[in-house]
């Protein structure tokens, strides 16, 4: 037993004293398994982290004797079991009787063997206990951990996959986030796409199902590969650390009261657009902030709640229609995609929603492409509906539908205030008040939440198409600019230190590493990707006074 503890992988962790139940006799003429002689057997179970555990048995029991009686069979039981943690008591070198201390390469440990044997005593069982200190942080760690890769199998696939004609390989490194799979460095034999196809087959065919192969740019590469494009190196990681896992129900809960909450931020919205002809009561407590006394009665909103949906509407169709795009660039890509979770804002109506991969990405066209296609077909309906709202607000037979905003709003966006000003023209934006169709508002908070999600940092949408485009170096420089420009304000105006708070919290995190992690999105696709960036910074760049007094966007005097 002493052995058994001393090889024990725990190290460095204060654990409290663990309780094990003192085994039990056989019931009198029952047979004892086949496997198990007649004693006590001792054995320890402990599960850690997620897939690492330690197999033993619970503290049992067993007898042959098929004339004994309960009582003599559990008295037998436990003169076995303390004949059985005597001699390991003293094996340890204890100064008191079933107790003792060890060392070994590891650690310090101690450990307490007793039984409580009290006359009188509740009739439960008693039990055996010890207690475990100074357990190595390291190893611990590694039990913590995902489950790593089979150094047979390593050795099995460096054997049967790679050799002079498809990867000559030269040295091995840690792979994955924690290290608990193996990159395999060396030099590539042949058209990268044929032998990544090749040595995944073989992977099948050698283990089954248990491993994902991953292609991905060799780390601190000191030049190109001569046949061209960058040195590839391939990981190999196990199945169920690379692969997301399913939805969950709590996690369906959690996104149904989210979109609940983001259709009552967008109604909200759509009764703020009504800011000019809402209770003044109402107007004052929530806009200025000297405001003082009992808060209104919220009733008196009731009545403008139908003439909010328009908006209401408007804004959670875009949002829907963003999410649509994602779906159907997934689909034919067999990418598995998870439920949306919506995220309010009182603001926009929303901040958009936050869409998991729920399958490993092929490649980075992949990536590039479901990342793109719901800002894209949430831009195209938010432009639709700003532009066909400009229309409307111009015509002067529908003015009976107009509602009147502050000039104000269009000098939070140099691109759509531009557009605004060339559409309405300069008498009707050089005001206090813009007239204008509830269907600018929705389109106004449409772009600027495609605009905010099309930012390339973390896992927004913008994210994973610069990760897809220029890869995951490229995505953290461009990060940390994003990051600093949120946070001095000059990208979203007011909006920029929620929105910073949202990813940082929320999205900040780079996607995964797809199973072609060295594959090219072409040229053009990182054409697309500039001018859409471009698109954002006109968009979410606000206007300053002078400018926006030059170009007659909003009355700068009056505030």
């Amino acid at each position: 037993m002493a052995a058994a503890l001393a090889s024990s992988p725990l190290v460095h962790l204060t654990a409290s004293r663990l309780r094990l139940p003192r085994p039990r006799a056989s019931v009198s003429g029952a047979a004892a398994p086949p496997s198990c002689s007649r004693g006590v057997r001792l054995g320890w179970r402990l599960t850690v982290g997620w897939r690492a555990t330690r197999r033993c048995d619970r503290l049992r029991c067993f007898s042959n004797d098929g004339g004994g009686g309960a009582e003599e069979g559990e008295k037998r039981g436990e003169e076995e079991a303390s004949a059985a943690a005597a001699p390991a008591a003293e094996e340890l070198g204890s100064e008191r009787s079933r107790s003792g201390s060890f060392s070994s390469s590891s650690g310090t440990y101690s450990a307490i063997f007793y039984f409580d044997q009290t006359p009188g005593a509740s009739s439960e069982p008693p039990l055996l206990s010890f207690s475990v200190d100074n357990i190595d942080t390291v190893k611990l760690l590694e039990l913590l951990g995902p489950e790593k890769v089979d150094p047979a199998d390593v050795k099995a696939i460096k054997e049967n996959l790679f050799g002079y004609t498809t990867f000559w390989l030269t040295r091995e490194e840690p792979f994955g986030d924690l290290g608990e799979g193996v990159l395999f460095i060396g030099n590539l034999r042949g058209k990268r796409e044929e032998i990544f196809a090749k040595l995944q087959r073989q992977l099948r065919e050698l283990t089954g199902d248990k491993y994902n192969l991953f292609m991905v740019e060799e780390p601190n590469s000191e030049g190109d590969d001569p046949r061209g494009g960058p040195r590839v190196s391939f990981g190999l990681l196990r199945k169920e650390v690379s692969e997301p896992g399913p939805t969950t129900l709590w996690q369906y809960v959690i996104s149904l009261l989210l979109f609940f909450l983001t259709m009552f931020s967008c109604v909200e919205l759509g009764i703020a657009s009504k800011i000019s002809s809402l209770p003044p009561e109402i107007v004052s407590y929530f806009t200025d902030p000297n405001a003082t006394g009992p808060p209104p009665d919220m009733q008196l909103l009731v009545p403008f709640v139908e003439s909010a949906l328009p908006v209401a509407y408007g804004v959670l169709a875009i949002q829907i229609f963003h999410e649509i795009g994602h779906f159907l660039a997934a689909f034919p890509k067999n990418v598995k995609l998870s439920i949306p979770f919506f995220i309010p804002n009182f603001t926009l109506g929303t901040f958009g929603a936050i869409t998991q991969f729920k399958s490993i990405l092929p490649d980075k066209k992949t990536m590039f492409d479901i990342a793109m296609a719901g800002p894209v077909a949430g831009a195209a309906l938010s432009f639709s509906m700003f532009f066909v709202g400009l229309l409307l607000s111009s015509n002067p037979v529908g003015a009976s539908d107009l509602v009147e905003v502050p000039s104000q709003l269009f000098q939070g966006s140099l691109l759509l205030g531009l557009i605004s000003r060339a559409t309405l023209g300069y008498r009707a934006m050089h005001a206090a008040t813009v007239s204008i169709h509830p269907l600018v508002i929705a389109g106004w908070c449409g772009l600027t939440t495609t605009a905010f999600n099309m930012l390339p940092v973390g896992c927004l949408d913008g994210g994973r198409a610069l990760q897809g485009a220029f890869g995951k170096d490229a995505l953290f420089g461009f990060g940390l600019t994003t990051y600093s420009l949120l946070g001095l304000g000059v990208l979203g105006g007011p909006l920029s230190l929620p929105w910073g708070l949202y990813v940082l919290i929320c999205q900040r995190t780079p996607e995964k590493p797809c199973l072609n992690d060295a594959s090219d999105v072409g040229t053009w696709r990182r054409a697309a990707l500039i001018a859409s960036v471009f698109l954002v910074v006109l968009t979410l760049i606000p206007l300053w006074d002078e400018l926006a007094e030059d170009l007659g966007v909003g009355l700068v005097t009056s505030f």
